[in-house]
């Protein structure tokens, strides 16, 4: 049996500034950062595999916060894979790890865009109130809370879903297959697709789902089947 938690960054300089972000790289707030210190403090003395977060950094501070309070005695190192590109092949070749306690001593965490939060195009950097004023409450109700209808330029959450979700499938549940625990952190629509594939959750349900900041979410994993577990 496998263990699956799943969080979603503390609070960010902008949700405290009521702005909308989607992938501005904004940082965590205080608070944001006390959210992730009581996750730490709950989820201490488990024992992760393999950590993935998304690239932005709050949800990176979140889980290096949450992990850094961890009896594991492992060192979480962010891999830089290699690409197609000179300068990122550059950046995986220097940093590759030669000492061999320290190779068995890392706690490998990946970066994926894929688990990145909604795109929310042309609103993002605005003030939630002000977009309100000048769209209309119902209208912008419906960019934030529908299943299919993006915001200007941006994704709605089945777009969301459309990169989130085979990720998951392709790169997370092999190794939840090997019997790995595996830590997620990412954000709120990004997991809202991932809960909704692993509870079966169809749109209308999905819709009412609310992931809150830094309280994290564990689940088992056995025989293909995920069953949410109270911490």
């Amino acid at each position: 049996m496998s263990k699956l938690v799943l969080i979603r960054h503390g609070q960010s300089l902008w949700n405290l500034h009521n702005l909308f972000t989607g992938w501005v790289d904004v940082p965590l707030s205080e608070k944001g950062i006390n959210e992730a210190m009581a996750a730490g403090e709950t989820l201490k003395n488990m024992k992760f595999d393999v950590v993935y977060v998304s690239t932005l950094i709050r949800a990176i501070q979140t889980a290096m916060i949450v992990l850094a309070k961890s009896t594991s005695g492992r060192v979480p190192v962010i891999l830089h894979e290699k690409s197609g590109d000179a300068n990122l092949n550059k950046i995986a070749q220097w940093s590759e790890i030669y000492g061999e306690g320290a190779k068995l001593n890392t706690l490998p965490v990946h970066l994926a865009w894929q688990l990145n939060e909604r795109y929310y195009g042309e609103l993002q950097g605005m003030d939630k109130d002000e977009t309100r004023k000048k769209y209309g409450e119902e209208q912008v109700h419906i960019w934030r809370r529908s299943y299919d209808v993006p915001p200007p330029q941006g994704e709605s959450l089945k777009l969301t879903a459309e990169r989130t979700i085979p990720y998951f499938e392709s790169e997370i549940v092999p190794r939840l297959e090997k019997g790995e625990n595996v830590f997620i952190a990412a954000h709120g629509n990004s997991l809202r697709s991932i809960v909704m594939y692993i509870d079966k959750l169809n749109e209308e349900q999905v819709l009412k789902l609310e992931i809150a900041t830094g309280d994290p979410i564990q689940y088992e994993f056995e025989n293909k089947q995920f069953t949410r577990k109270k911490f």
